[in-house]
């Protein structure tokens, strides 16, 4: 069989097992798809992990089948919300290596048309060490922060890049838009850890929720700034991308001490949380995160009229957060991304695709739009 008889196959291979491409009228074309995900690093020592996957701590059969799929649904940029690598170290050449081995699975989607946009979660910048009272606790640290924008750089951002992959302008790119030090907890620089920028019409401002000294936190005096930056400037919708997520996620079956003991994000912060959110609605943004190994949509203050969505897809095959019998609901313990397709009449469609841990055939988990 030809070399081209062989890429023919494959294609139409994927297109029988990949579901059907968001419609696009000829009066209301889709101006922006993309995709989001979090949460690939695997666990030390974990009792299913393969013998290479224990060396990289990577879940690289779920993240290669996600890849494959997303590059089949022609996904013009992937938003990846951290824990892409285990970290979790002060040692730069584990981190270089285990950043390396996640580049090298992202490299096919960068070389087909689908940029990759990263975001910093907790495995990046902290590490475990003991405090005063000799308790180990996770924290970030500025060595890890470099690591990040060594490794990370030069996807934050390469506008010709995005722009010859993507065919969407870039408006409101300012390498040096971030947090300043003395606001919002920041200690540490925080260029390329939280950034933002316009693609058209669309803006996409990702926040660290881990900067050295306010760990679980979002910046939101500088959020505030950029969005009202944005606004100004003419873009219609607003998406926010972080680690953690504002409000944790407790599934309905977990018992009532374990449900005390959930360890949250923003929710360990109120006072953050509660001003993250108002500026959240305030845009009618909505807020992809992950940490949480699982996917979860809600409208967190729905019961007071809220609308704005924190949308959780922590479940990029780091191991489930969720034991069997825990929730009644099956997909909790489901391996999904968000495909999201932003319209020129300014609809949002946002679709959960995902898998079992079988991996029995991709599904549409749900579907709707804002």
């Amino acid at each position: 069989m030809s070399r081209a008889s062989i890429r023919q196959t494959f294609l139409i291979f994927l297109l029988a097992f990949t579901p059907a491409l968001p419609a696009m009228p000829a009066d209301n074309p889709v101006l922006f798809h993309f995709s989001t995900v979090g949460d690939s690093r695997q666990e030390p020592g974990g009792p299913s992990i393969s013998a290479q996957d224990g060396l990289w701590l990577q879940s690289t059969r779920v993240l290669s089948r996600m890849i494959r799929e997303i590059q089949a649904q022609q996904s013009q940029a992937l938003v990846f919300n951290g824990d892409m690598i285990y970290g979790y170290s002060s040692d730069r050449a584990t981190l270089d290596r285990q950043y390396a081995y996640w580049r090298g699975m992202m490299a096919h989607l960068m070389e087909t048309g689908t940029y990759v946009l990263p975001v910093p979660g907790n495995h990046e910048v902290q590490i475990k060490r003991k405090n005063e009272l000799g308790k180990e606790i996770k924290a970030a640290v500025v060595d890890s922060e470099h690591a990040w924008r060594a490794n990370m750089g030069d996807l934050i951002l390469n506008t010709s890049l995005w722009q010859s992959m993507t065919h969407i302008s870039v408006a409101g790119w300012n390498p040096d838009n971030a947090p300043a030090v003395g606001a919002d907890g920041i200690t540490s620089d925080q260029r390329q850890l939280s950034y933002s920028f316009d693609a058209g019409s669309v803006h996409l401002s990702i926040i660290n929720t881990d900067p050295v000294g306010f760990d679980s936190s979002a910046p939101v005096v500088w959020l505030a700034a950029d969005l009202a930056a944005a606004k100004k400037r003419g873009a219609q919708q607003f998406f926010i991308f972080g680690h953690k997520m504002a409000f944790t996620y407790v599934p309905d079956q977990r018992d009532e001490k374990s449900r005390k003991s959930t360890a949250g994000g923003f929710d360990q912060r109120p006072e953050v949380r509660d001003a993250f959110w108002n500026i959240v609605e305030s845009y009618q943004a909505v807020y992809f995160c992950g940490h949480e190994h699982v996917y979860h949509a809600e409208r967190p203050r729905q019961n007071s009229g809220g609308k704005a969505w924190q949308i959780i897809v922590g479940s990029g095959g780091s191991p489930f957060g969720i034991a069997p019998g825990e929730s009644s609901h099956p997909e909790d313990r489901y391996y999904a991304w968000a495909d999201v397709s932003v319209y020129a009449n300014h609809r949002v469609h946002i679709k959960i695709l995902g898998f079992d841990e079988q991996f029995g055939a991709t599904r549409v988990i749900e579907e709707w739009d804002i």
